[in-house]
């Protein structure tokens, strides 16, 4: 019997089914043009995953689909997968010749040592601290050994957690929570779920931006 997700995953489908043409256009595809450092970063990334092997990559969180597209040619065997079903349909949309699925990355429908690669890119602001470390370990337990992954989120407070939660977006009514995290502490749980650190880089905000960018690259350990 399949048990029910918990709270936080319902209330984040639906509140990005709500938003999800409005993000779409507040973040279109050409966006990722003015984004020098994070192409530099999925260009590594993808020569690092692409020397592990032949396994698929999982952009989880994969929204309307941009990064994922972006990752396919940069060579990878990449699908998306998104717990909204209108995002899942947006990218379908944009990106008819790729694969998106609706999921939950804390629950991944997928065989133990399948992907050669995660990219999690401001998904797992979304996920309760209480909820981060199974989370981190539902990523190692799909991973090949050596495989990647690559989060992104914006950092929060030195050694702690900063929450916010939203009610309204893009006009629309929603109930969204948001978890702004020290990079450090994320490193750490990253240890704690058997991952090593590759790559940490922060990105001071930009144009438009209120909190620095983190970038955690790291490999499956063992």
């Amino acid at each position: 019997m399949t048990s029910e997700p918990p709270p936080y995953i319902q209330t984040t489908r639906t509140s990005y089914d709500a938003i999800a043409e409005a993000f779409d256009k507040q973040f279109p595809e050409d966006g990722l043009t003015a984004l020098t450092l994070e192409r530099a970063l999925f260009t590594a990334y993808a020569e690092l995953v692409r020397a592990t092997g032949t396994a698929p990559v999982a952009d989880l969180g994969s929204g309307p689909g941009h990064i994922t597209a972006h990752l396919d040619t940069l060579g990878l065997s990449v699908f998306g997968v998104d717990v909204s079903p209108r995002m899942v349909e947006l990218a379908r949309r944009n990106h008819p010749g790729l694969r998106f699925h609706v999921g939950s990355m804390t629950s991944l429908d997928l065989p133990e040592a399948t992907l050669g690669g995660i990219t999690a890119l401001y998904s797992i602001i979304h996920v309760p601290d209480e909820d981060l470390p199974a989370t981190l370990a539902e990523f190692r337990r799909v991973l090949v050994p050596g495989g990647y992954l690559l989060l992104a989120f914006q950092a929060g407070a030195e050694e702690g957690t900063e929450h916010l939660h939203l009610a309204e977006r893009f006009g629309h009514d929603i109930s969204l929570d948001y978890y702004w995290r020290d990079p450090d502490a994320v490193v750490g749980r990253l240890a704690t779920a058997g991952f090593r650190l590759h790559t940490r880089v922060l990105r001071e905000p930009q144009e438009g931006e209120v909190r620095p960018r983190a970038f955690l690259l790291a490999r499956k350990d063992g």
